[in-house]
């Protein structure tokens, strides 16, 4: 597990990869839990880990992966909410019954990995489709 991306997926590893300090770790809470403006702002879900990743890159790496982390979940669950809208028109509603489960998911796995980043842990979405490297 010499590399970040090793790290099981819904786990992390102190040794592999943790947090500098605290500010470190509170710019990676904020990665994730910035995914949580997509209720109050159109894309807010891709935009604001978008932010997050794009200020802090250069100069924390533990935000750099948590960013990273953090953007590729939400394009996977855009994904999961585009197809649950095509789903919705085809087969009659399936769509709108598959929304719910994607939505409580999403909404747990972005609190596993926000408690996960506050205690300086590399969080790995268990679901993600990694994009952005």
């Amino acid at each position: 597990m010499d590399d970040m991306h090793d790290v099981p997926p819904g786990t992390g590893s102190p040794s592999t990869q943790s947090g500098g300090g605290s500010n470190e770790r509170t710019w990676a809470m904020f990665a994730h839990l910035s995914a949580l403006s997509g209720y109050l702002v159109p894309f807010g879900h891709i935009i604001g880990p978008l932010v997050v990743w794009l200020m802090k890159r250069d100069e924390m790496p533990f935000v750099r992966d948590q960013g990273r982390e953090s953007l590729n979940f939400q394009i996977t669950v855009s994904i999961a909410y585009l197809v649950c809208g095509i789903l919705s028109f085809v087969t009659c509603g399936i769509g709108v019954l598959l929304f719910i489960p994607v939505a409580l998911a999403s909404l747990i796995f972005i609190i596993l990995a926000t408690i996960a980043a506050s205690n300086g842990v590399s969080y790995r979405y268990p679901v993600c489709w990694r994009v952005v490297n």
